[in-house]
């Protein structure tokens, strides 16, 4: 009952929350330029965010196993808040900077937090529907955030960094107001005193997924890295026609995970769920290969959307599921894998680009079927500890 009651207001959430994160990506780029910022700075203030999501995740994580998810969950979305409203208020680059350092670092809490919380309040059958639900939100909410962003760019730079302000802390009294805490006193105070080291509790097959997620991370920020450039070499399409494949994109994920990720695992298991996956995303990157117009470019890239979003939300389910550390820890450490791919995956993608304009995406492939053997060897691995027990 509890779970009816609290996703809906985690998708709501997590939505808001993407729709403020989304509103300033097509505006930054040029908010930095005016402060004076050269392309190296550009993307060293991309990264920062991601560095501190990779430093921060793991510990918010563990703080809302011992205090509670909701009071975490408030912080970070209130440093989300005050990072816009600040990158609004910069004069200077350097402001700019430590925005985005203040904005990762609390924000790094977001992630876990909700994540763990649908843990704590599915069953292990409902998990992967549960996860499935919050991806979606976070799809859509990056499908409407840059639409909004655009249109309230043109008066002022700035105007769109308030909006996602305002978002945000729309989001804050959300949570403030109506969700409640998904983890009892005793189940904090059980959490606080087992506290299992997080290197311990990851030991053995579960291990293995964290890597998966990384590859997985990996070749998708690699290929949202280089596509623009692609698209326009292979089939000379311009910025316009790019926002309309990246939302048909997003909504085909949105309803893989809203919808299909549930009844699939429910029934088969996460683990068919994740083969199916990135086998699809696979196909889908050998696909892009093939682009010739915006057609081809939509379905292909939605090929590989639909592949990718059966992962993340099945990965999700089942490292809840088998890992011994507590749900935030668990999803804590998920996240600093998922931001290590995409602090990694951007230079790497436009590096092989430079190389070859199809090497990313061929990268993409080996990275998928690397994650595929990943799995395979978790399976077995996981049937090997299971043997041993009994």
């Amino acid at each position: 009952m509890e779970s009816k009651k609290s996703l809906p207001i985690l998708f709501a959430v997590m939505f808001l929350v993407m729709v403020g994160f989304g509103i300033i990506i097509p505006v930054i780029p040029f908010y930095a330029e005016e402060l004076g910022a050269s392309p190296t700075q550009l993307g060293l203030l991309m990264a920062v965010y991601s560095l501190m999501q990779l430093l921060f995740a793991p510990m918010w994580g563990r703080i809302s196993d011992r205090i509670g998810r909701k009071p975490v969950m408030m912080l970070g979305i209130l440093g989300l808040s005050l990072s816009f409203f600040l990158m609004a208020l910069a004069t200077e680059l350097w402001m700019l900077f430590a925005a985005r350092i203040i904005g990762g670092f609390l924000s790094a809490a977001n992630m876990p937090t909700v994540t763990a919380y649908v843990a704590d309040i599915t069953s292990e059958e409902d998990r992967g529907k549960g996860m499935g639900i919050i991806g979606a939100s976070i799809g859509l909410g990056f499908i409407f955030g840059p639409a909004i962003g655009g249109v309230f760019s043109e008066g002022s730079l700035n105007v769109p960094f308030y909006l996602a302000g305002a978002s945000s802390l729309l989001t804050f009294f959300l949570i403030l107001f109506v969700l409640k805490e998904s983890l009892s006193p005793e189940q904090r105070s059980n959490q606080a005193k087992e506290r299992t080291p997080l290197r311990k509790a990851i030991n053995g097959p579960v291990s293995i997924l964290y890597f998966l997620q990384l590859f997985v991370s990996l070749s998708l920020s690699g290929l949202e890295a280089t596509f623009a450039y692609f698209a326009y070499e292979k089939a000379g399409l311009g910025t316009v026609e790019l926002g309309y494949i990246f939302m048909i994109m997003g909504l085909a994920g949105a309803l893989v995970q809203g919808g299909l990720v549930g009844r699939l695992t429910k029934k088969y298991g996460e683990g068919i769920v994740i083969q199916i996956g990135i086998v699809i995303s696979t196909i889908g990157f050998a696909l892009i290969l093939f682009i010739d117009s915006f057609a081809t470019a939509a379905i292909f890239l939605t090929v590989f959307g639909i592949g990718n979003g059966f992962i993340r939300p099945s990965v999700s389910a089942l490292i809840t599921k088998k890992s011994t550390s507590g749900h935030g820890s668990t999803t804590g450490l998920l996240s600093s894998f998922d931001s290590l791919g995409r602090i990694v995956g951007p230079p790497l993608g436009g590096l092989l680009f430079s190389v070859a304009i199809g090497l990313p995406y061929i990268s993409g492939m080996l990275l998928s079927i690397l994650a595929l053997f990943l799995f395979k060897l978790y399976s077995t691995q996981t049937k090997k500890s299971i043997s041993s027990l009994s």
